[in-house]
């Protein structure tokens, strides 16, 4: 893992990141250098100069526009090599226009400018073929493949090391299990290795080439957990984690299961200094405003259909909790029916529900409905990028089923937030719980590189149509 800020970014990802910005530099590189071979044209006989210069425009360009569909979200582990392959291809030719007017354009005439972009796709493409089709594919998971010593043979263990397998971390291996605490792995069975109780832990590493070790024992007083020896990893270099911090690096959530109160005590985050709010209130500010600019003619538009199409205020207005537990008024585009709560009871949104109108479920799917939220942002009450507010009533059931839902109210909500690029839509108390544990990896890490990566990955959310609402 590679860290920014409180923020920790897998190798395998910056490894791909700078692959394609690699691809994208020697195709447009080829590119220059097979005009100059085939024309010997003394206008592109700048040469060198024309393709580095061109060259570090799709440097920049293709990364960016492969981030921007989604190519490197954390968890796209569940995507396949197919799917990945083809975001890449898409976010190339996204940024293959944009890199022809500020890269290739302004330094060569127009017939060697479309001579040169036509070369590069089709260097680019190929390279994308080969080092994505084949090369990534081979090599992601043995490149930095972490091998993991699970301490521990009980529930949290099995279910740790099953999780492992589940979310198709290819990058982490179980090598396998030392016995602490209470068991219920049964030693004699070949799926799960086993490891003798006196076993030596720094034998096993030297064996295994153990990087990692994690701590997966609920109870570790009473000599549960053999600290001598994990105190000795840990000088030697290793990594020791217990589950809440494991999750936390791993999957950018912090479980509530495995979570202690100690943990968020004396763990590092929560930066809420004068500084970062300074900051974030100024990245509100401008993003807000650019953003506003930028959506006016699609709420116009927006404003017109619902009126057209049925009765009612184009604005719905909903008390929401906010920061400190302070309600305000959020404000959405109204995409239900002005009946949908006669009753007075508040009712959790379902995936498909019925109460929502024509234009209402597409406004939803495309997140046109939470615009209005921009002018929240503006007065204060709402951030760009936080926990998404949730209703009183939901607020006070919540907080009595999920531990330490209040820590969401530290923060201003948010238009967008972390749970809404990693969870997929839901409306139960499982689903807030699951999100919950995301809301609480923003709160601990927050920073305005985290903001920066949330607003860029909503864009593959409401393009994919992924996520949550």
């Amino acid at each position: 893992m590679f860290r920014v800020f409180q923020h920790h970014i897998p190798i395998a990802t910056l490894a791909e990141l700078l692959a394609d910005s690699l691809m994208g530099f020697l195709a447009c590189v080829l590119g220059v250098m097979t005009i100059v071979h085939l024309y010997g044209d003394t206008n592109v006989s700048m040469g060198l100069s024309t393709a580095l210069r061109s060259g570090l425009g799709f440097a920049l360009l293709i990364p960016l526009h492969c981030g921007l569909v989604g190519v490197y979200r954390q968890g796209s582990e569940r995507k396949t090599a197919k799917a990945k392959l083809g975001r890449a291809v898409l976010g190339c030719l996204l940024a293959a226009p944009i890199a022809y007017q500020l890269a290739v354009k302004t330094m060569l005439d127009g017939t060697h400018a479309h001579q040169l972009m036509g070369f590069a796709i089709a260097y680019l493409v190929a390279g994308l073929v080969v080092v994505r089709g084949l090369l990534l594919t081979s090599w992601r998971g043995a490149l930095v493949q972490q091998r993991i010593l699970i301490v521990g043979t009980g529930n949290e263990a099995h279910a740790v090391a099953t999780d492992l397998k589940s979310r198709r971390l290819r990058s982490h291996a179980v090598i396998g299990f030392f016995p602490a605490g209470h068991s219920v792995l049964p030693a004699d069975d070949k799926r799960f290795n086993i490891f003798p109780r006196n076993a030596s832990i720094e034998d096993i590493i030297n064996k295994h080439d153990v990087n990692q070790i994690i701590v997966a024992v609920k109870e570790q007083r009473g000599g549960n957990v053999p600290m001598d020896q994990l105190l000795s990893a840990r000088i030697q270099g290793i990594p020791v984690m217990d589950l809440a911090a494991f999750y936390e690096q791993t999957t950018g959530e912090v479980p509530i299961d495995s979570l202690k109160g100690s943990f968020l005590v004396y763990g590092s985050g929560f930066a809420q200094d004068r500084t970062r709010i300074a900051i974030k209130r100024a990245f509100d500010l401008i993003s807000s405003s650019v953003l506003l600019l930028l959506a006016s003619p699609i709420m116009l538009i927006t404003t017109l259909a619902i009126k057209l199409e049925s009765q009612g205020p184009v604005i719905y207005r909903q008390e929401r909790v906010g920061l400190g537990g302070k309600a305000f008024m959020c404000l959405k585009f109204r995409s239900m029916r002005t009946d949908a709560e006669k009753d007075g009871v508040a009712v959790w949104a379902a995936k498909n529900d019925t109460r929502v109108t024509r234009v209402g479920a597409f406004i939803r799917k495309t997140r046109i409905d939470e615009l209005p939220q921009l002018l929240s942002v503006l007065k204060g009450e709402m951030s760009m990028v936080g926990p998404r507010p949730e209703r009183p009533s939901f607020v006070a059931q919540l907080k009595e089923q999920i531990p330490y839902y209040d820590v969401r109210h530290s923060v201003k909500p948010g238009v967008t937030g972390w749970a809404q690029v990693r969870y997929s839509y839901g409306a139960s108390v499982e689903d807030a719980l699951h999100k919950h544990q995301y809301d609480l990896y923003y709160v601990k890490n927050n920073s305005l590189f985290l903001d920066l990566l949330i607003l860029f990955e909503t864009v593959s959310v409401v393009l994919f149509r992924e996520g949550a609402h």
